[in-house]
């Protein structure tokens, strides 16, 4: 009987790979021999490489559900483990905007071959480089081999207004705009040019991500993506979020507030720009209490979360229907991992409720039991103490596709005009380095943020 018992746990706790019927055949190099390739299929590549993935994952028996394991990602201290510092660059867009470029190892602390892999992280709806889950996965991905790490290089590109990063256009980021990471990678192609980029996206980040990767096709600066509870059908999610009172009062309000708190911060910057859609958005929503994510969706991200076109968009569930990401799976042409969990309290319509063909011949699609909302905390070594089970399979897929999967960096060539670096073809993108950067500690949270989400 105890036989069973344990066998139904173990079945219970095992992650669920999904893939399409036909997967993609990888070209990757033999382990004998590092000049010589083999073409492996997408689902043997990953479990042959990620073999976290094929053993069960079990939450610690006091964070046992989904509402538990997303409350500690927001209450939890992390500030004594998984410590990442950072240089930090600052970019100026051509539409005026700012993003920020966390480099870490700072170049003070050691300096790496130029085609040591990067991991460009992208994050949360309002994170940036000092969270908790991101650092989670560069501290062991930036680590020195020789101390049991990776040895790779992380760049976290915080989006407009997050992060310590200033607001200097009426224009903010969205879950579906993508010329922003767009443009971070050409500053990163250009600085390291025969390094592989890697893909690496969480919630908000990873619906950006998915997007890009399915945009660009076989033209992606990014020879991988790994996104982790990304929201994909955003309208869907939505409603079911703001359908549950209790998901309402909860995450929504959480999530609404912790915008109005990064509004708040840049107020001043807004008022320099009165005349703008986005400054009477802003206005408006300060001024409403108890907001949920739809209304402030609603007011601002359907008028300031990109250009124009597509925005404005006539409402919130608009621009959702636009920015959802899991139509696009099939468009990938890198090997991409997905990981969501099945007790999400924000995250709970899954392109895998779909036909397999959904996902697209080059999509590997892993779903957990347990996890929450970012969290996947399973017991550590010590009494109480925790540990992030999604470290092991992300590193586990960063080594893989960063080190035996043999693809030529890609992207257009690079021109210069007044001083703004461009790309071969387009003018809509393009970017300067700006003062204003400096040392970045990566433990020190953004204070008046509910972290991790």
């Amino acid at each position: 009987m105890g036989s069973l018992l344990s066998l139904c746990l173990t079945s219970y706790f095992m992650p669920k790979l999904h893939f399409a019927p036909s997967d993609t055949l990888l070209t990757v190099k033999k382990p004998e021999n590092r000049n010589q390739t083999d073409q492996t299929p997408l689902q043997e590549f990953v479990q042959q490489r990620c073999p976290s993935l094929l053993r069960p994952f079990k939450p610690a028996w006091w964070l046992f559900n989904g509402h538990l394991q997303t409350l500690y990602c927001v209450i939890g201290d992390f500030s004594r483990v998984d410590k990442v510092e950072y240089d930090r660059t600052l970019l100026r867009l051509i539409d005026g905007g700012t993003i920020g470029l966390d480099f870490t190892p700072p170049i003070d602390e050691r300096t790496l071959p130029g085609d040591t892999p990067i991991v460009v992280v992208l994050h949360g709806l309002t994170g940036g480089s000092h969270e908790a889950y991101v650092r989670a996965i560069l501290a062991p991905a930036c680590t020195p081999v020789e101390k049991g790490g990776l040895g790779y290089r992380g760049v976290v590109v915080n989006f407009r207004g997050c992060a310590g990063v200033p607001v200097t256009s009426p224009q903010l980021y969205s879950a579906g705009y993508t010329n922003d990471i767009r443009t971070a990678l050409m500053c990163i192609s250009k600085r390291y040019p025969k390094a592989p980029l890697l893909g690496l996206g969480f919630s908000l980040g990873a619906n950006v991500l998915t997007r890009y990767l399915a945009e660009e096709g076989d033209e992606s600066r990014l020879r991988s993506g790994c996104v982790l509870a990304c929201p994909w059908d955003l309208l869907a999610n939505s409603e079911i979020m703001e359908g549950d009172w209790f998901h309402r009062m909860t995450y929504s309000r959480g999530m609404a507030g912790n915008l109005k708190v990064l509004l708040r911060r840049h107020l001043g910057a807004f008022s320099r720009m009165p005349e703008s859609e986005l400054y009477k958005a802003v206005e408006k929503v300060l001024e409403t209490p108890k907001l949920s994510l739809i209304q402030f969706d609603d007011t601002v991200t359907r008028i300031g979360g990109g250009p124009s076109p597509p925005f404005p968009f006539a409402s919130g569930q608009d621009y959702y229907r636009w920015a959802s990401s899991h139509r696009l799976l099939p468009q990938i042409r890198v090997p991409f991992l997905a990981l969501n969990s099945a007790d999400d309290p924000i995250v709970k319509d899954l392109p895998t409720n779909a036909s397999p063909s959904a996902l697209g011949p080059w999509v590997a699609f892993c779903v957990t039991e347990g996890g929450g909302h970012l969290g996947w905390f399973e017991k550590g070594p010590g009494l109480f103490s925790l540990r992030r089970w999604m470290s092991r399979p992300v590193v586990e897929w960063l080594r893989a596709v960063g080190e035996d999967v043999a693809v030529e960096v890609r992207g257009k060539a690079f021109r210069e005009v007044n001083g703004c670096v461009m790309e071969e073809g387009r003018d809509d993108i393009g970017y300067k380095e700006i003062e204003g950067g400096g040392h970045v500690v990566g433990v020190e949270s953004e204070e008046g943020l509910l972290a991790g989400l």
